[in-house]
């Protein structure tokens, strides 16, 4: 019997994910021009829009939970008043399985948001229409950057002494 292999390297098990559950765990929207009886004819607004990611793992074997939490602030550009702040938690309950223990941080930090972005975003665009405003419409977020960043904060981070 021949080797079929040509001596390569074995073959890496195939990585499986699926998406078993995505849901608003909190949401919260403010529309301070209807609160405080603006007017919004001279407005030039100035967004703000900050990202926050945690991933945990489940009871269940293989099951994981990614939140994403994401804050936009719109303010005057003229006179700094605020004009909505809307804060939205969005969960994704993921099965993955094959994937090397080394690389399950990263890439649930990085690709299970990647899966749930567009459904953020659809519900940004949603609701500060439905609030009163222009559609917010997301730009794409670069995760693998945010991720770098956040390793690179955590490791510059001073120990603390005991």
């Amino acid at each position: 019997m021949t080797d079929q292999t040509n001596g390569a390297a074995p073959e890496q098990p195939q990585v499986r994910m699926n998406i078993l559950a995505q849901f608003i765990r909190d949401m919260s929207f403010e529309n301070a021009v209807a609160l405080k009886g603006l007017q919004t004819g001279e407005v030039q607004p100035e967004m703000q829009v900050q990202f926050s990611l945690d991933a945990r793992k489940r009871p269940v074997e293989h099951q994981f939970e990614v939140n994403m939490k994401v804050k936009v602030t719109s303010t005057n550009k003229a006179d700094k008043t605020p004009l909505f702040l809307l804060e939205v938690d969005y969960g994704g309950i993921f099965h993955i399985e094959g994937l090397p223990e080394e690389q399950l941080h990263p890439f649930l930090l990085i690709e299970c948001p990647r899966q749930m972005f567009p459904f953020v975003r659809r519900i940004v665009s949603d609701v500060t229409r439905d609030g009163g405003f222009p559609p917010v419409n997301l730009d794409p977020v670069d995760f693998v950057a945010l991720y770098r960043a956040e390793v690179s904060r955590r490791t510059q981070q001073p120990a603390t002494l005991s």
